[in-house]
């Protein structure tokens, strides 16, 4: 028997801080959650502890190091579920979830690293399956409004035309927030890695990289490098940083749901810049901002330069009034095989990455502890929107600021 429903680890970390705060406002210590916080240093878990205030004085703690696998194990076998935001991942995140696939413990991530989740899958997907561990990454922005907005439309358009979209165009309309030091510096290590990685620049550039391998031909898939008029939309658009993880996790979701989408199913995601020459004109900025960024961090003087005098370090991110005036808008345009057309649109209440991060990940975790059973789910690395469907759209909207409806 477990002493705790849900481990979060790495709570000290920016988003671990901000994750541990939201548990507890809506959970509080002994209450419907059994919980604890999780770390390698004792005083820092304190020192966070005491940030809550008095009643948070009975939340309990569990030492363990990131490179400590019997300490990790140990931490393991008292809980049903980890939530880990020890990014970089590939850094730090790869013995925590071969000790859960190991023990059988439950385990969800914010990671963006697909390099890492392909490793993952590689090494423990078997060892998961056998253990009954669920292993689900990119419980954040990066990828559940993309993998579950998805997932809500092709529901509402089986349920209205009797058949799923063949082509769906991701287009985020509005976007508002601050970057932390942690997703910075996964973003710089995958550069940095792929520059001089010819398989990893492969695996990157590749949309089906995290299904299973499978002999069917599949679909060649749109990739937005510059600036283009989106129709749709009616609005300029221009490549969007996130898409390389997402439209990942959205192809495996529709790989391991037995093409639920279909075997020709077409997704993309792009960031709409505005009309007219205005929006022509950011669309052709964005672009090239990006493509320098990536150019930048894949050379050591000019990465040197940015890491230490321009990009935010570890621990460091948006203030709260940043993350409380954040917002994202996103539209999902879909298609049917017969030309029936269909648009919904996914909302959050704070910045992406960070104050509305911190309360996607706190409902995936409770909802993967309490809502998720072994008998409904196997073991084995899922995505959110396979091993959560409708679960989390209801905690989503009912509690973490989201909206997920058609336009």
């Amino acid at each position: 028997m477990s002493n705790y429903q849900l481990i979060v680890y790495g709570a000290t970390s920016f988003v671990g801080q901000l994750l541990t705060r939201y548990l507890f406002e809506r959970h509080g210590v002994n209450g419907d959650l059994q919980w604890a916080i999780a770390g390698r240093s004792q005083s820092k878990l304190n020192e966070l502890r005491q940030s809550l205030g008095s009643a948070a004085q009975a939340l309990p703690i569990v030492l363990a190091d990131a490179a400590d696998e019997a300490a990790l194990t140990a931490m393991c076998q008292q809980t049903k579920v980890v939530v880990s935001t020890v990014g970089p991942y590939v850094l730090y995140g790869s013995t925590l979830v071969k000790v859960c696939a190991h023990t059988g413990t439950d385990y969800c991530d914010l990671t963006g690293e697909p390099q890492w989740i392909a490793q993952m899958i590689e090494q423990y997907e078997a060892t998961a399956q056998k253990n009954g561990a669920r292993i689900v990454h990119c419980c954040g922005f990066d990828s559940i409004p993309s993998d579950l907005g998805t997932y809500y439309l092709q529901q509402q358009a089986n349920q209205q035309f009797g058949q799923a979209c063949t082509r769906v165009k991701l287009r985020v309309k509005a976007i508002k927030g601050g970057m932390s030091g942690g997703t910075v510096g996964s973003m710089t290590e995958m550069i940095k890695e792929a520059s001089h990685n010819a398989a990893l620049r492969k695996l990157m550039a590749n949309p089906y990289a995290l299904c299973p391998s499978s002999s069917q031909s599949k679909p060649k898939q749109p990739n937005l490098q510059f600036a283009e008029y989106d129709a749709d939309a009616k609005a300029w658009s221009a490549p969007f940083i996130m898409a390389g993880i997402n439209t990942k996790i959205v192809h495996r979701s529709n790989a391991i749901s037995d093409y639920a989408y279909g075997q020709d199913f077409i997704y993309d995601e792009t960031m709409l810049t505005g009309r007219g020459v205005v929006g022509g004109a950011m669309a052709v900025g964005a672009a090239i901002g990006m493509a320098g960024f990536v150019a930048a961090v894949a050379l050591p003087p000019t990465r040197h330069v940015l890491e230490h005098f321009i990009l935010p370090k570890a621990g460091e991110g948006p203030t709260p009034k940043q993350q409380l005036n954040g917002f994202y808008d996103i539209r999902l345009f879909g298609v049917t095989a017969s030309g029936q057309g269909l648009t919904a649109k996914v909302t959050g209440d704070r910045d992406p990455g960070y104050g509305s991060t911190a309360k996607i990940l706190g409902e995936a975790a409770v909802c993967l502890a309490l809502e998720v059973s072994k008998e409904d789910k196997a073991g084995g690395f899922w995505t959110p929107s396979t091993v959560f469907g409708n679960k989390l759209v209801h905690r989503l909207t009912q509690y973490a600021g989201l909206t997920f409806g058609l336009v």
